[in-house]
Order: C-alpha cells, then structure tokens, then sequence
C-alpha cells in the first residue's frame, strides 16, 4: 500500500500541536468511501522497555471477517506518551506497516480516537489525512465529552457530546462489558461508522480488525 503524504515528526507538543492544527481542515466527516471489500484493523505494542514501537496491521476481507494478509513494522520510539497526541507517538510505525501489504484495505478501524479529540484530530483523522483512507477511531476509554447512562445491553449508544456537538457515540459492544468509543476519523460519517463497528463486532468487546491487530503488536515472538 502507497502512503499518499507524510510530514516530519515532531519532538515537543508545542510542534505536535501546530501540525494538529494544520491538518485538522483537511478532515471529511461525511461519506466518501466505495463498496467495503476489506478493513484493517491497526494497533501498536512496544518492545525493548518502549524504545522501539511494534506497528501491526491486519487485513480482513468483509463482510466475513476472514484475515488475509498481516504486517509488522519496528521503528525506534521518539514521541513520548501524552494524551491527546497518541497519533504522533504511534502513527510512524503504522505507516511503515501498511506500507508492506499488498492488498489495500477499504475502510481502516483505528484502536484511538477519531474526532473525538480536544482539536478534532485524534489519531485516526491523522492516520486517515496521511493515506486519504476511510478511517474509524474506536477507542477502548474517554478522551473529551459526557453521554448519558449507557444500557448495559449490547448495541445500546449514547451521543458523546464535547464543547456543544456531538463528537462520536458511546456503543456497548458486548453486554455488561466497558464501551467503546467510536467517531469518525476521515471520509466517513458518524452513522457511518458506528454501522460498520458493529458489523465488525462478534463475540467480544473489541470489533476482529482491532482484535488481531493487538494481538499481532504485543505478540514479542520473532515474526
């Protein structure tokens, strides 16, 4: 898969913040994807005490959530840990990895937030920007906003609401177990992606693209 753009990677938050800004505008939040033939999940483990991140990327064809092809990139770690600038911490590495699959997926579910964000970049409107991909930020806790009391019953949502809008949706993925946070990342609407969340769910609190993904990134194992 070609990576359309990059930028250098910043080493403050001060410089993080200004590339945040910048690229914020380029964000599409409405539906701007063709039929969904396959979905990547990606996600990020560490190696060697956190100085070397582990991208992996996982390919599943759709809608039978089969895995077809699988990546990992290591690169050295050189973003600290800060909320709100996850993306600039992992998203290096996760390009590296998407950068080795042949097969280029439709749709990307990202294990962070989308718009859900304190400027409306998290990492999959980075991610998204940088490939000109469809993206999905589906995020294990909160980062910004308020909902109301979530139904403990699977499929139940509540609007995450920050600063006056609604920012993404709260959805029970498995009955009586944590949400997740769901919003759009790039060229993708909210109805959109919560629609395409669920259809990636099974069994378990985290959609199969996400689940594979993790595993593939802390699995430590020679690949």
């Amino acid at each position: 898969m070609k990576i359309q753009q990059c930028h250098s990677w910043p080493l403050t938050v001060e410089e993080a913040i200004a590339i945040q800004t910048q690229l914020q505008s380029l964000v599409i939040i409405e539906d701007q994807l063709g039929e969904v033939q396959h979905v990547a999940g990606v996600d990020l483990g560490f190696e060697e005490g956190g100085a070397v991140s582990r991208a992996a990327v996982a390919i599943l064809s759709f809608p039978d959530l089969q895995l077809r092809e699988q990546a990992i990139a290591r690169r050295p770690t050189t973003f600290p840990y800060v909320p709100g600038f996850l993306s600039f911490r992992e998203v290096p590495a996760i390009l590296d990895a998407l950068e080795k699959v042949s097969i280029t997926p439709d749709l990307i579910l990202c294990d962070g937030q989308g718009i859900a964000h304190p400027r409306r970049f998290g990492l999959a409107c980075h991610l998204g920007v940088l490939t000109n991909m469809p993206t999905i930020g589906v995020a294990k806790s909160l980062l910004v906003g308020k909902h109301d009391e979530l139904p403990l019953e699977k499929g139940s949502s509540q609007p995450l609401r920050h600063r006056g809008e609604i920012v993404g949706m709260v959805l029970r993925s498995r009955t009586g177990v944590k949400p997740l946070y769901v919003s759009p990342g790039h060229r993708i609407s909210l109805p959109t992606a919560i629609d395409y969340v669920m259809r990636c769910l099974t069994k378990y609190r985290l959609p199969e693209t996400t689940r594979w993904a993790d595993k593939l990134a802390s699995h430590s194992d020679s690949d």
